[in-house]
């Protein structure tokens, strides 16, 4: 199977990594790629947000299945022209993918299918955003209505930086969606569809403030962590039950059938499950993660799902370990970040056990691997348990050098520590 991924981050060097495990591939191209793929598979040059021109490209080459990484290929149609040139893809429809793109759809899609979320209201203008502020009240909840990159949200205590963060939106020509803020920790679940069978990965968790302890700004993910070992068992059934196989029948009853991957975030609140977002693609960094812990082949699903044959697939088969992955950024992130510094200590990282480096934001220059992006690299480990995990990626992360970079440095500890409650 030839296989062609989109995209230049971290997600898509996981996959790529993943692919070239399997006896089924027998060739994997990256477009645009980054200097971590482009050391271990060719990459070719695409606009990512041309659909026509991925398409040219997978057809060009051949490919057996192309899998679209990134959220904004998929929200301008990409899917549908590769699908429109025969050729297999994993990865919903420009229509589907509005699960991401449009917030306010999401929550219209949810009502319909009485999916558990926040209390949310849809504004337009500034009246409506302060009109919506005094009715929630603080902690507030303020979101972007289109994609944002990850970091479209604000959650604050404070009115002055929720009103700001919410006229920034609007000031781009984007609607803001405020909802009421949901209690106890967040989990991220993967499911796997072809638009009727649903097939779900481990549930992970991932790390969103740029510091410790939680504090700072919002990112794109600073780390995460799987197992959940402090979750319910049947978690995962809940969320199949409660919100994916719900979603993905009205999807279809609608006439957008969501076939990918659904991106389900959730909070564990008080009240039970409660949808914070669907993504229509892996998250990141969670994907890192979770594949580390994957044993059965990932081509012959995702190929399956592009062309409705999931019914037909074994059971995944997971190992028992737990995989951990941290986020080393550049200087700046997440604000305005500085590129064009070195990395060194690749080599001496990926020599320790169970450590894999999956690079984002990285170039080349002449020789030198340098920084590109906010998120430059995500270390990634395996052990026996959360605390062998952590181990070895925090030994790794401390093995590569890049001036001025940062990393959290208490990713999963809480799971690790037994200090991870959810309300009652």
């Amino acid at each position: 199977m030839k296989v062609l991924v989109i995209g230049s981050g971290a997600r898509e060097h996981a996959l790529v990594q993943k692919f070239l495990a399997e006896p089924q591939v027998s060739q994997v191209v990256a477009a645009p790629g980054n200097a971590g793929m482009s050391a271990q598979v060719s990459t070719w040059d695409v606009d990512v947000s041309d659909p026509e021109a991925i398409a040219d490209l997978a057809e060009r080459g051949s490919f057996d299945l192309v899998v679209v990484g990134p959220e904004l290929p998929l929200v301008n149609g990409a899917a549908d022209a590769i699908r429109a040139r025969g050729i297999a893809c994993f990865g919903p429809s420009a229509a589907a993918a509005q699960l991401e793109g449009s917030k306010a759809f999401a929550k219209e899609i949810m009502a319909a299918a009485g999916v558990p979320t926040a209390t949310s209201i849809t504004c337009g203008s500034t009246d409506e955003v302060v009109r919506a502020l005094d009715d929630f009240g603080p902690p507030y909840v303020v979101k972007d209505d289109g994609l944002a990159g990850g970091k479209g949200v604000v959650v604050t205590e404070d009115r002055a930086e929720a009103q700001t963060h919410a006229e920034a939106c609007l000031a781009k020509g984007s609607d803001v969606v405020i909802e009421e803020f949901l209690d106890g920790p967040e989990v991220s679940l993967f499911v796997i569809t072809d638009g009727n069978v649903a097939v779900p990965f481990l549930a992970a968790q991932d790390h969103k403030r740029v510091g410790d302890g939680d504090t700072g700004l919002n990112t794109g993910g600073m780390g995460s962590y799987v197992p959940l070992t402090w979750a319910d068992r049947d978690l995962v059934a809940q969320i199949m039950e409660q919100v994916a196989r719900p979603t993905i029948a009205e999807m279809a009853h609608r006439g957008m059938p969501f076939a990918g991957v659904l991106y389900c975030g959730l909070a564990l609140t008080s009240q039970g499950i409660r949808v914070v977002e669907f993504n229509a693609r892996f998250g990141d960094p969670e994907i890192q993660a979770v594949l580390r812990l994957l044993e059965s082949p990932l081509a012959p699903l995702l190929r399956a799902a592009a062309t409705g044959e999931l019914a037909e697939q074994p059971d995944l088969v997971w190992s028992q370990d737990a995989a951990v992955c941290v986020v080393i950024a550049a200087e700046g992130y997440p604000g305005d970040v500085v590129s064009g510094d070195e990395v060194h200590g690749l080599n001496d990282a990926e020599s320790i056990p169970g450590v894999a480096v999956v690079h984002a934001g990285t170039a080349r220059s002449g020789d030198q691997i340098v920084t590109s992006g906010g998120r430059v690299l995500s270390i990634t480990a395996r052990g026996k348990d959360l605390a062998a995990a952590c181990e070895r990626a925090y030994r790794a992360v401390a093995a590569v050098k890049i001036r001025g970079s940062h990393n959290r440095s208490d990713i999963a500890a809480a799971a690790r520590d037994g200090a991870i409650t959810i309300p009652q």
